[in-house]
């Protein structure tokens, strides 16, 4: 599947290990004036209340992984699948196909608000096989002792905890060495700031035409 972009229009893929801060480089590009997409809310779109995906999960998973008002209840599905592989497959068999189906209405719409850029912000954009559809893609990397602290800060986990989130994605330098840039954010803002600057000056300059012949 490819993402057909209008002219003039930027797509990118943004991706990145889990508390590498990708949520902090799409904010930096949204303020830039850019158009997210953010696949994680589209996640929760899919899986809402009375949603044909949060049945299928129900289907696969049992009843157990919804909480007394019926919704999902993330943190008990998450307790079965970042242990399991196999329950992970399954998971992400159900939802990325619903995913890539409401992304691509939401791309649409993006890039007809004429927005320099158009964002699709996915933490697993390699995993899901989409990749290819959206390049360039950007990879926001973070040393590991930095991704455990921050999710230690974060979700209130343990480092053996944080440790096993981590290892349940595709190690970030794997994702870096697919990447067409990455993007460091294990130091200061600013440093992070910088690289963003950088890469959206060359992502919105205008095109010079080549010289015609002779």
């Amino acid at each position: 599947m490819t993402e057909d972009t209008e002219p003039g229009t930027v797509l990118i893929g943004l991706t990145g290990g889990i508390a590498c801060g990708k949520s902090t480089v799409s904010a930096l590009l949204a303020a830039r004036g850019a158009s997210i997409v953010d696949a994680d809310l589209l996640a929760r779109e899919v899986v809402a209340p009375g949603s044909p995906g949060l049945a299928a999960l129900v289907a696969a998973f049992g009843p157990g992984i919804t909480g007394p008002g019926g919704a999902l209840d993330r943190a008990a599905l998450g307790a079965r699948v970042f242990a399991d592989p196999a329950a992970r497959a399954r998971l992400e068999t159900i939802t990325h196909p619903l995913i890539a189906a409401l992304s691509l209405e939401r791309l649409q719409a993006a890039r007809a608000s004429g927005a320099p850029l158009v964002v699709y912000d996915a933490a697993l954009l390699f995993e899901s096989g989409r990749a290819d559809a959206f390049r360039p893609v950007v990879v926001v990397t973070a040393p590991r002792a930095i991704q455990r602290d921050r999710l230690m800060q974060r979700d209130g986990l343990d480092a053996a905890a944080a440790d096993a989130r981590i290892d349940s994605q595709m190690p970030v330098a794997d994702k870096a060495a697919r990447a067409d840039h990455v993007i460091d954010n294990g130091q200061s803002l600013a440093h992070t700031e910088a690289q963003v600057a950088a890469l959206w000056q060359e992502w919105t300059r205008p095109c010079t035409p080549a010289p015609s012949k002779p």
